[in-house]
């Protein structure tokens, strides 16, 4: 059985006195909840204090989006390979990347290969424009997005890769979609995988769904078989919100 992956994304948001106050909150409420893989994806300046704060404990970091370039003259960029050490876990490819800075596939390929070579493991978000949708196109977004993220990417290293639906119309809207349109979907991102890898391995892959998760609608998603977990936003903010949903995810894939 694929161990669900429940990460919490902070994006712009926290105080660093704020940062460490809720990573000091999460250590605690979500230490019983081992059968989940638990990620904090805080705003860069606070991944080393945090790290400090969650050493010795099984949650584990993440960062929320890297450079194509491992070092050089890039003035305000991180790399994977300054991030490797401290995050299991680097965004890329989030909606907010791809639709407010301009991120197009072929960049988001680059960092995605970015942190393969230096160890990490992908997120790579997925999702369809809500035009797109409704003129019946949302597969063959995904499939696209999939297919240039991966066209040089062994196998291997596809299976270190967790994919997160985030239909770009539910990120941040209160919108969520169904978990029809999740279940659907993430048996249709296995579909394309398995074209890449083979199907009994695409069904290694674990598939979360994202996009206005909180703790009253993420059992309907969490209760899927096909659905391995969240990426969580604004209720990743929220220690009692977040801890519900991984006691949701843990409760539900016993």
């Amino acid at each position: 059985m694929r161990k669900p992956i429940v990460a919490g994304n902070w994006k712009m948001n926290t105080s660093l006195e704020e940062a460490r106050a809720l990573a000091g909150e999460l250590r605690s409420t979500l230490s019983a909840y081992s059968t989940v893989e638990r990620v904090l994806i805080p705003p860069f300046p606070w991944i080393v204090p945090l790290a400090d704060i969650l050493d010795g404990s099984d949650i584990v970091l993440g960062a929320q989006d890297c450079a194509v370039e491992d070092q050089g003259a890039f003035t305000g960029e991180v790399s994977a390979r300054m991030l490797a050490p401290l995050c299991r876990y680097i965004i890329v490819g989030h909606s907010e990347r791809r639709h407010i800075i301009g991120e197009t596939d072929e960049v988001v390929a680059a960092k995605l290969r970015a942190v393969l070579r230096n160890g990490a493991r992908p997120i790579l978000c997925v999702g369809e424009l809500l035009e797109e949708r409704e003129r019946g196109e949302a597969r063959a977004v995904v499939e696209r997005q999939l297919q240039s993220a991966f066209a040089d990417v062994e196998a291997a290293d596809v299976l270190r890769t967790v994919i997160a639906y985030e239909p770009v119309w539910a990120i941040g809207t209160g919108r969520a979609a169904t978990p029809e349109d999740a279940r659907e979907m993430a048996n249709w991102i296995r579909e394309v995988l398995a074209r890449h890898v083979g199907a009994e391995a695409a069904n290694e892959i674990r598939v979360q769904y994202g996009g206005s998760v909180n703790a009253d609608n993420a059992a309907g998603f969490l209760s899927l078989p096909e659905i391995d977990g969240a990426l969580v936003g604004g209720a990743s903010l929220k220690a009692d919100q977040f801890t519900q949903i991984v006691e949701r995810a843990a409760a539900l894939r016993l």
